[in-house]
């Protein structure tokens, strides 16, 4: 089974490029050029990982996009791919866990190492979310034998 990318860009360029990048890595690739676009193919779609530019219609609307994404119910991995990294000082202002992605992809970045840091992304993300239902099964309680 491959595994399911968004990506969301408005610039066209960065976008089939990296769809082609991806592609070729064996990946599944579908593509929005905007918020409103984005949110909608997650409400249709399942993906694997969510990977937004930051700057888009407004300075932060990829936030907005990583917001969505952890919303949904299949708990997508999510990326921010910027050229302009949040500082160190306002990445730890307290913002809510909703609001962070789980990594950030710096521009430019060559295509061996965003294949690799996807890749690696990826399987954090399944492990975390292996290990979270385990937690989640050791907390529910069994349900008690009757006396027969």
């Amino acid at each position: 089974m491959k595994r399911r990318i968004l990506l969301v860009d408005d610039d066209l360029a960065v976008l089939l490029t990296l769809k082609a990048v991806l592609e070729l890595h064996d990946f599944e690739v579908e593509i929005a050029q905007s918020t409103a676009e984005a949110f909608k193919r997650m409400d249709s779609g399942v993906y694997h990982m969510v990977i937004s530019d930051l700057k888009m219609e407004t300075e932060e609307a990829g936030l907005e996009v990583i917001r969505a994404a952890h919303r949904q119910s299949y708990a997508p991995a999510t990326a921010l791919l910027t050229a302009f990294p949040p500082s160190e000082e306002n990445s730890q202002d307290g913002s809510r866990a909703n609001d962070r992605p789980d990594s950030l992809l710096v521009k430019p970045v060559g295509t061996r190492d965003l294949v690799r840091q996807i890749e690696a992304l990826l399987i954090r993300h399944a492990d975390q979310q292996q290990l979270r239902q385990r937690l989640l099964d050791a907390q529910t309680p069994m349900p008690k034998r009757s006396a027969s």
